[in-house]
């Protein structure tokens, strides 16, 4: 049976530093019959140029776009109406892939387990600073993400709520349509919601592989999931259904810090102790997940870094939460 074209639909902006790496790793796939999309947010930076010099080596296989309005989403949209293949996969610039990725998500679509089908993200550390590896350890541990499997890792396909590059059918956007471009960050889980509500399987594979290099500095860290958590949140004013119960933790969290600040001014000692317990909990969660981070590592020094990032994922998403709820209520007035 003749291999179906897959079409993979590859948003960037400003991707200099890994746009090379990113597309010689999709031009290696096992999967032949493929057409790389590159849709570009008007970098400043030499990525287009990076780009165009692919366009001129494969012309059969690599193309570029622009994307004027700069944002992910309407990337995605200009990628997707731009395809030809049967099946399209949604990659991104700052991540690999293992040589047999497409060639595992498609065979498992073509068996009919899945609409859609993703591979297990190894989350590895953009540097080799302490700091980066307790940052790459956090992004893929329970504590620091809570269920998103296909970070945790799997022994064997799975049913899931979202992939992070995933193949879907051509047919699954025609039926529940495009990415909500009004979205700017988090568009992924609003359209995975969309896919589950509507029926379709999403799958996890472990046999195809994908490499996504964290960042490396706190800041970079606090200034990515401050976003998030905003979007989470405000996304309520674009979309019906754009985000889960769990992907609110953070924001619970922050909200009952501060509750727990107001009870420390004005309430009796005994309700400040039983107020404090959630507080006592966290810690202790934090601190043996960072230690269990040192001791894989065998290396002391990554506690210290480990609890500081899971502060700061933690705390960055909530308060982005919190933001989120405040610019939504205050563009309802």
């Amino acid at each position: 049976m003749a291999e179906q074209k897959v079409s993979i639909v590859l948003p960037v902006r400003n991707e200099a530093k890994t746009i090379q790496k990113v597309l010689d790793g999709l031009l290696r796939q096992e999967y032949e019959d493929i057409e790389i999309i590159v849709i570009d947010g008007m970098s400043t930076d030499e990525t287009r140029n990076i780009v165009q010099r692919y366009v001129g080596r494969f012309p059969e296989k690599v193309k570029l776009i622009e994307n004027e309005k700069v944002y992910t989403p309407s990337g995605l949209n200009i990628g997707i109406r731009n395809s030809s293949g049967e099946y399209v996969m949604i990659a991104s610039g700052h991540a690999s892939y293992s040589k047999n990725y497409i060639k595992e998500c498609v065979k498992a679509i073509e068996s009919s387990e899945c609409d859609i089908a993703g591979g297990v993200v190894e989350v590895l550390p953009r540097s080799e600073s302490k700091k980066a590896l307790a940052i790459a350890e956090i992004l893929k541990h329970p504590f620091g993400i809570g269920g998103a499997r296909y970070k945790l890792g799997a022994v064997e396909k799975t049913y899931v709520d979202t992939v992070a590059y995933g193949v879907y059918k051509r047919e699954v956007f025609e039926k529940v349509g495009l990415f909500n471009e009004n979205l700017i960050r988090n568009q992924d889980i609003e359209f995975n919601l969309r896919l589950k509500g509507s029926g379709y399987r999403i799958m996890l594979i472990p046999q195809a592989r994908a490499y996504y290099f964290a960042r490396d500095k706190y800041k970079e860290l606090w200034k990515n999931n401050f976003s998030n958590g905003f979007w989470v949140t405000y996304s309520k004013k674009f979309a019906e259904n754009p985000y889960r119960l769990r992907h609110l933790i953070p924001l619970f969290f922050v909200v009952y810090l501060i509750t727990l600040f107001a009870f420390i001014l004005f309430f009796d000692d005994f309700l400040k102790v039983i107020f404090s317990i959630p507080l006592i909990l966290y810690f202790v969660l934090n601190i043996l997940s960072s230690f269990g981070i040192s001791l894989n590592h065998k290396d002391f020094s990554l506690f210290f870094y480990a609890l500081i990032g899971f502060l700061t994922l933690h705390i960055s998403y909530g308060i982005g939460s919190l933001f989120g709820i405040f610019k939504f209520l205050k563009d309802k007035k």
